[in-house]
């Protein structure tokens, strides 16, 4: 089908463009170059079609207002601690922007710079890149990014490819936010991930302490369908990375959520050791988003697929060193129906 390109606003003195994907069961899917972000993706439901992320209608509350709605997240997603890191005897000083933490690849990481994309109408594909020079965000090596969006029936395709000509952390990440359903928050959604485990988080900094504990018996617990309150009904506040079982098919997904009212499924698939499991625990944007809905705490869920926060200071954790001899690569499929 034919990929239609216009153009969405304008950063920094750069064209952004936004690239309208449908499928041939009716998915549309709107990708915008800033950040990669997935500006809005309807699904076909009795009655028409449904926005299943958040976003805006304009261009103009992206820089000031989102919360990563959407976007491709890095250089290092996630917390690094310090705000720093040691690599090959030396020590690297990032942008804290997260308290005393850098976050998601520091104020102006990758999913707040414009990328380039190019159509491949033949796969119905997108093809994004950005080159980000030694230095970037205090992060060391000259890197070419590239992710490949595919929109294949009800299912978008992620793949994310890098190369460095020196050794860098990588560690990129898809920040969709969802909701399957269309009210105002998602704590009647039920969720489903199989993980056995999570990465414990020190309690004034939400930073992991470097250990790694059983789920069973904790709030953290999903091996089982369960809504996102307790037993009282209360709302349980998510944000926490989840150690994906190892050993499992890669064609099992690793996450299902399913709306409140059973209209849609979101299954995930990633190749990644990790997943963030977030459900807004701090949104709270002043301004309207799509169809004017206004976004709260608990307005979304993200299944942010990765590798585990701050590995940098953590050596027993999946290594994110990249190099010249050892690029990226990631990949992650999303389906909804």
């Amino acid at each position: 089908m034919a990929i239609a390109v216009s153009t969405f606003g304008d950063f920094n003195g750069r064209r952004v463009d936004q690239f309208h994907l449908k499928s041939d069961t009716g998915v549309e899917v709107d990708i915008i170059g800033y950040g990669v972000v997935v500006r809005d993706w309807r699904v076909p439901v009795a009655g028409g079609l449904r926005s299943v992320v958040l976003g805006f209608e304009d261009f103009a509350p992206y820089p000031e207002h989102s919360p990563h709605f959407g976007s491709l997240a890095g250089r290092v997603a996630n917390r690094i601690k310090d705000a720093s890191f040691e690599l090959d005897g030396k020590t690297y000083r990032l942008p804290a922007n997260a308290g005393a933490l850098h976050l998601h690849g520091g104020p102006e990481g990758l999913g707040r710079q414009v990328w380039q994309g190019e159509v491949d109408e033949a796969n119905n594909t997108v093809r994004f890149t950005h080159f980000s020079p030694d230095g970037a965000m205090g992060y060391p090596g000259n890197v070419n990014f590239e992710a490949y969006y595919t929109l294949s029936g009800n299912r978008l395709k992620l793949e994310l490819r890098a190369t460095t000509d020196t050794a860098t952390p990588i560690s990129l990440v898809q920040h969709q936010y969802f909701n399957l359903g269309t009210g105002a928050d998602v704590l009647d959604h039920t969720i489903q991930v199989n993980s056995s485990a999570y990465t414990e988080l020190g309690k004034d900094d939400l930073c992991p302490t470097g250990a790694i504990l059983p789920s069973r018996g904790t709030q953290y617990d999903l091996r089982q369908p369960r809504t996102m309150r307790d037993a009282s009904g209360n709302p349980v506040d998510y944000d926490i990375g989840m150690v994906l079982d190892t050993g499992r098919s890669h064609e099992d997904p690793v996450a299902t959520v399913r709306g409140p009212d059973g209209a849609l499924t979101l299954k995930l698939w990633t190749d990644r050791p990790g997943l963030q499991v977030y459900n807004s625990v701090w949104t709270d944007i002043p301004v309207p988003g799509l169809n004017g809905k206004r976004y709260g705490k608990h307005a979304g869920f993200c299944l942010e697929d990765q590798s585990f926060a701050d590995a940098v200071h953590n050596p027993h954790f999946p290594n994110i060193i990249h190099s010249p001899e050892r690029p990226y690569s990631h990949w992650c499929d999303i389906e909804i129906a």
